[in-house]
């Protein structure tokens, strides 16, 4: 296992900047993701880690040791990219087996260690076979297996399920947990999908444009966003961020914020909203599953339904409320007795609202 420590990493490539001091630490055993949007430096970050990049500033130390001059091949570490890097000549068995030759390992030893990474990874039965006739998931396996069989001190994983299929993707990301379970390798994993990041995760950092911007445990991603970019980024479907005004406060008032569609209470925010004007332009979170629908002659606020997306046992309902579009998750069955153009009339029904600077996009507290 690894202990890694990224200080103030910068990369440029000309006029673009890849990486913008970037910092992180990653402890011995954990499996760490990195999250963002393409062309974040989620990439670039992996490769500067692994040596085939040169940072332009900052450090990167392992288990105490400055990388800084040390070459690919003495880092012991292995990376996975996007396309599975196989060897299309060779078979399930030679693949896995090349990097120990190259090793020089005898031939009892290899022979040892490829069955048992076969049997691990669950592709014994596609020993004899080339690659071109494995499935997606078994060429993925085989790739997986191909960086584990060294037992390099750390992985890289660079968006390694992009090209598989849904089914493949959930499966392969229960293989990760099951692998990291067993093995228990220091693990960076770069994706751009949330599903991915919060579900193996077990702390994820978000990266923007070569910055990270917030590193946390997932479900305080979630929970607490730092500002209003990781809180788009983070839940499905994506958080309502609604313009709000803050209203005068004064005496035993406490503060309230004025959205287009109702007027809501900011105490929880008092704190934070104390040191503002009134007129402060705020952005509200709302996430769909904190919205509902109220019994008809019920208190609440009146939209019109645009959309209905079923989605198996949910569906997902498209909104206006004072011509402002929301969406709302509701139990299929419900959704069911919707269609386009029905009036409803929704409310706040949970405590996950989250306040934004407009400006800004800083969380406040």
């Amino acid at each position: 296992m690894a202990h890694l420590r990224l200080t103030g990493l910068t990369k440029s490539y000309g006029s673009v900047h890849a990486l913008r001091g970037v910092d992180l630490e990653i402890e011995d055993g954990e499996f760490f993701v990195l999250f963002g949007p393409s062309a974040a430096g989620k990439t670039t970050t992996l490769r500067v880690i692994a040596g085939l990049e040169k940072p332009d500033s900052g450090t990167l130390v392992v288990d105490g040791h400055d990388l800084a001059g040390v070459p690919v091949k003495r880092r012991d570490m292995a990376m996975v990219f996007q396309s599975f890097a196989l060897y299309p000549h060779l078979t399930t068995y030679q693949n896995l087996a090349y990097p120990l030759r190259e090793m020089k390992l005898r031939r009892r030893e290899i022979d040892t260690r490829v069955r048992e990474t076969a049997e691990l990874l669950r592709i014994t039965h596609t020993l004899e076979r080339k690659p071109a006739s494995l499935s997606g998931g078994e060429q993925q396996r085989l790739a997986i297996g191909r960086a584990i069989i060294r037992s390099p001190r750390l992985f890289l994983f660079d968006e390694p399920l992009t090209n598989l299929d849904a089914k493949l993707r959930h499966d392969m990301r229960a293989e990760f947990k099951r692998l990291h379970r067993e093995i228990g390798t220091t693990t960076v994993y770069a994706t751009p999908d949330q599903l991915e990041a919060l579900s193996i995760g077990e702390r994820v950092a978000v990266i923007q444009h070569g910055r990270i911007t917030q590193i946390d445990t997932p479900d305080a991603l979630y929970a607490e966003p730092v500002d209003r970019h990781v809180a788009s980024l983070i839940g499905d479907p994506p958080i309502n961020l609604v313009k709000g005004t803050l209203k005068a406060q004064g005496g035993n008032v406490g503060p309230a914020i004025e959205l287009p569609f109702m007027e809501l209470d900011g105490s929880r925010w008092r704190e934070g909203l104390q040191a503002l004007d009134a007129g402060t332009e705020l952005l509200v979170g709302i996430r769909p599953h904190d919205l509902a629908l109220v019994d008809e002659g019920g208190a609440g606020v009146p939209a019109t339904i645009e959309i209905t997306e079923p989605q198996g046992d949910i569906t997902i309902l498209d909104l206006k409320a004072a011509g402002v579009p929301l969406r709302m998750v509701v139990a299929e069955a419900t959704g069911a007795r919707y269609a386009a153009g029905d009036s409803v009339r929704i409310a706040l029904a949970g405590a996950d609202t989250q306040l934004f600077l407009s400006d800004s996009g800083t969380m406040v507290a």
